[in-house]
């Protein structure tokens, strides 16, 4: 079977989401273009290192191009999307790997995340190249959803995906863990239960 790629250059939109209500809500990524919406499923902390990689990322190219390259310093507010994700959300795949890079010529953040792929070895070592040699299969690896965007589009999709991230349940004041609605038992009150 030929390795499904699922390319958008350029995407109409690029967003993190989720659905659900807060504490049991599932993150993905979205993209869509003419007419076609691929949504992936991925964890929270992914989605949360994936935002900050494109920042730090971004960062690193203005400093390096000395400020010439079309990168915005912070997420233009023009191209800020706070609508929700395209219904109906389907989950091509769940995300496993996913990479980042910037294409200099074209002045393009480059985004894959490839499908999350269970494999078995001897050894340790011998895992490593079968990961090395799937990921590198372009005829036959994991399904890959690949997006490249502008700097003001890359830096517009971090921000709200670290906002995603944040407006989930609030910390607890004493020990940080989530608090649900109903409270948590607080391991700070030696296990009383404390009000949200």
């Amino acid at each position: 079977m030929s390795r499904q790629v699922f390319l958008y250059d350029p995407p109409d939109r690029f967003v993190a989401g989720t659905v659900g209500l807060p504490g049991r809500r599932t993150f993905f990524l979205q993209a869509s273009a003419g007419g076609r919406v691929t949504s992936v499923a991925l964890e929270k902390t992914q989605v949360s290192a994936l935002a900050e990689r494109i920042d730090e990322l971004l960062d690193e190219v203005v400093r390096r191009t000395g400020g010439n390259a079309p990168v915005p310093a912070m997420a233009p507010t023009d191209v800020a999307d706070t609508a929700p994700l395209d219904s109906p959300v389907e989950e091509e795949f769940r995300v496993g790997t996913m990479a980042l890079a910037w294409d200099g010529e074209e002045q393009r953040m480059i985004v894959e995340a490839q499908a999350l792929v269970e494999l078995e070895a001897e050894s340790d070592e011998d895992l490593a190249d079968a990961e090395e040699r799937l990921l590198r299969d372009e005829e036959n690896g994991p399904p890959m959803l690949r997006v490249r965007l502008t700097g003001a589009q890359a830096r517009a999709f971090a921000k709200r995906a670290l906002d995603v991230v944040n407006a989930g349940r609030p910390p607890c004041p004493l020990c940080s863990l989530p608090l649900d609605p109903e409270g948590h038992v607080c391991p700070r009150q030696n296990g009383y239960r404390r009000g949200a």
